[in-house]
């Protein structure tokens, strides 16, 4: 038989039923049998069968033979099927066999997360030598280990996702190695030589912190190998903690040349075509309050009294306009999803001349923007609202400070500073006050929070670490944001048209039964049953009041709640108790608030937005939100390292923060930094973890350290590469000078 196809060669019966033949013939010209008739041919004969019985089965030519061979091996490759030792075909789900994401932990063993529901399989250090964190791989339980969780074994390894990993040289016996910043990679990876006939390779001394590219992944019988790629300098070097940051975490921090093409040709200022279709709000006194340190201007905002009740107007940024739909531009903000914050540095999700300049609400310049144009009554209720694209011009840049001193400290000198848009911040005040009636009357949750931020010398290092405390004024603008944000909902819900809420959900039952639990301890109840609502917890909140362990009650209660994400089935906010909220205010530095932009205009205009899969997006965006947030704890925990390492030896009043098996975390007063008190240093007892009561109990003694308590601890060590702080219990020992143990 020919190797090639004849041109009017007929397929036999055995392959036209195939239920997705049609689909194939449509796509190929010499269609293949479908991902899903070769699982149903595998299904139907139960066992695993070797490539001639397939290939005899399904009835390839050998024409068909290679590239029925390289579908064979995609559909491996999404761990659809897999071979067994012998290269017998078998479908995963038939085998027992369990997919899931490696999970790594420090001290060498991990965990395969389960792509579907069920328990997390334990591996072993061993099982983990064949892995990186983060691989996903196809396991089969093997039994049940000394702590009663099912043990896997890694059959195959599906997709490697380290392709470089940032770390620090070692040399050790003359073979130098990479030790991951990732602590969830606990492999040492070796060095490769420099490649012979280079004409220049880098070099990186022991100690330096270096990138690398994986040239070799992890196996059953060898270490992962890298070459270096990259090498940022010492680990103490100013900004350090950045750069391992961004590359640890995989932040995207360089826009694309194609991104910074397109931002190039992008004007300076607002043109005249940009006018096109646009309300004139130059003449309203509108004006931006945020941070002194800020310089991204999302959102502007202007009051006015109407009657008995408010007309509020909130302008935010209009990014859209400029970052198009299937640009460069969008393709970098889609991948960063959000900017990130980190002390003294940002990580902008759109290049500067956007994010401070064109976008950026700055005053005294004109700005294109979509507008939130609300009626508000007496009591703080929304009875109407319009959106529609503007042009404006911001008369003011005002900070929380100087609001906060003109409206409630009274202060001559900023009211006189402020006085042309004073009777509009008076305004704004007293909707406000509205506004937070109507949120306590709605039952929303307002937890107890300290916020903190690192006061730097002129050399970079940190002088101090002290509490931010948000005044009227950033609640004042909170507010108002709030508002915009549930009109934008409210519109997009009743146009029917698709987009990404903000959801968040409330306590799983089994954090609730815990809560519950935890509550009844104390003596008290929370209401709403098996379905309790936002005002629930608020209420709770009220009757425990001020009492001395109103911080542990709150801790706990704030974690029996969910993490809030971004996803297209509005299932409402639990914690602002609201039945439909979304993200509307921060386009500049949010990209579904830029999603929301556009479903918006599309609504307005009787069109239909579609970016893709909704929920993948929202997923994405969810991510990328964590991502920010880890890289940036990373980097405040290096920091806050950096500012202890020279107070080993000093004694610290804190409380307790977290409960862990392995010990305490305590938090300081006055310096707001944390660390562990190990359970080895308790005190001259047996110490067990009680979850129930968040509490480490004495096996003898039966003495209890319990979340929120008071202790004093002495601080014993600063790992500065591990980026962590150990703390003993001061009473359990002598106070001892300021130096470093080691």
């Amino acid at each position: 038989m020919s190797n090639k196809p004849h041109k009017n060669q007929k397929l036999s019966a055995v392959r036209r039923a195939d239920p997705q033949f049609e689909r194939e013939k449509a796509q190929y010209e010499h269609p293949l049998p479908s991902r899903e008739y070769v699982l149903e041919t595998l299904s139907a004969q139960g066992a695993p069968l070797e490539l001639g019985r397939l290939v005899e089965l399904l009835d390839i030519q050998p024409y068909e033979l290679e590239p029925f061979q390289r579908r064979l091996g995609a559909m491996a490759r999404d761990a659809q099927l897999m071979q067994n030792r012998r290269g017998d075909w078998l479908i995963p789900d038939k085998a027992d066999l369990i997919r899931g994401r490696v999970a790594g932990h420090p001290d060498g063993f991990g965990f395969l997360i389960p792509d579907e529901e069920g328990p997390d399989l334990f591996l072993s250090a061993k099982e983990m030598d064949k892995v990186l964190h983060g691989d996903k791989a196809i396991a089969r339980v093997i039994g049940i280990d000394r702590k009663g969780r099912p043990e896997g074994k890694i059959i195959e390894v599906t997709e490697r996702v380290n392709r470089h990993v940032v770390g620090r040289v070692i040399e050790e016996h003359g073979v130098r190695f990479v030790v991951a910043e990732n602590k969830r990679i606990s492999q040492d990876i070796l060095l490769a030589p420099p490649e012979k006939g280079a004409k220049k390779s880098l070099k990186a001394l022991s100690g330096q912190v270096v990138m690398i590219e994986l040239i070799e992944q992890p196996s059953k019988h060898s270490q992962p190998i890298g070459r270096l790629i990259e090498v940022l300098g010492n680990y103490a070097d100013p900004g350090m903690e950045i750069e391992i940051a961004l590359r640890k975490h995989e932040l995207p921090y360089e826009f694309s040349k194609d991104t910074l093409a397109e931002t190039r040709k992008l004007p300076d200022a607002v043109r005249k075509s940009d006018w096109k279709g646009r309300e004139d709000l130059t003449g309203m006194p509108l004006v931006t309050i945020d941070g002194e340190t800020a310089k991204d201007f999302d959102d502007a905002v202007f009051c006015e009294r109407k009657g008995k009740g408010f007309r509020l107007v909130v302008a935010i940024a209009d990014v859209s306009h400029y970052v198009t739909a299937g640009s460069a531009l969008d393709a970098d903000a889609y991948a960063r999803g959000n900017s990130v914050y980190f002390p003294r540095r940002v990580i902008p999700m759109l290049p500067e001349k956007l994010s401070n300049g064109l976008c950026s609400l700055n005053p005294q310049v004109e700005r294109a923007c979509m507008v939130c144009d609300m009626a508000i009554n007496a009591t703080g209720a929304i009875t109407g609202y319009r959106f529609y694209s503007a042009v404006m011009f911001s008369q003011a840049r005002l900070t929380y400070t100087e609001v906060a001193a003109a409206l409630y400290d009274k202060n001559a000198e900023v009211r006189s500073r402020l006085a042309p848009v004073l009777p509009h911040l008076e305004a704004l005040d007293a909707l406000y006050r509205q506004l937070a009636k109507e949120r306590v009357k709605r039952g929303a949750i307002d937890f107890e929070t300290t916020e903190t931020r690192m006061v730097f010398d002129d050399h970079g290092k940190i002088e101090r670490i002290e509490a931010y405390e948000r005044n009227e004024a950033h609640r004042l603008i909170e507010e108002c944001m709030l508002a915009a944000n549930v009109c934008a909902s409210e519109f997009l819900r009743e146009s029917e048209h698709p987009s990404l809420y903000r959801v968040h959900e409330g306590p799983t039952p089994e954090r609730l039964l815990k809560l519950r639990d935890f509550l009844g301890t104390f003596g008290f109840q929370l209401g709403g049953g098996d379905s309790p609502k936002a005002q629930d917890y608020a209420k709770l909140l009220e009757m425990i009041g001020q009492r001395p362990d109103r911080q542990l009650l709150q801790t706990v209660m704030l974690r029996s709640l969910r993490q809030a994400i971004y996803s297209p089935d509005n299932v409402g906010h639990f914690g602002l108790a609201y039945e439909s909220y979304t993200h509307f205010t921060s386009p500049i530095r949010r990209y579904p608030d830029l999603l929301v932009h556009r479903a918006i205009k599309s609504a307005l205009a009787a069109r239909r937005y579609e970016p893709g899969n909704w929920e993948e997006i929202g997923l994405h965006c969810s991510m990328t939100e964590r991502r920010a947030d880890d890289a940036t704890r990373d980097v405040e925990a290096w920091l806050k390292c950096f500012y202890m390492k020279d107070r080993v030896g000093e004694i610290f009043e804190g409380s307790i923060s977290s409960v862990v098996p392995f010990g305490i975390f305590v938090a300081l007063d006055g310096v707001f930094v944390e660390g562990l008190v190990h359970v080895s240093e308790l005190g001259q007892d047996y110490f067990h973890f009680d979850e129930k009561s968040h509490a480490m109990v004495g096996e003898r003694s039966g003495r209890r350290f319990r979340l929120a308590d008071r202790v004093s601890v002495q601080l014993t060590r600063v790992d500065m590469e591990a980026n962590k702080i150990d703390f003993r219990l001061a009473e359990e020992t002598p106070v001892r000078s300021n130096k470093t143990r080691r």
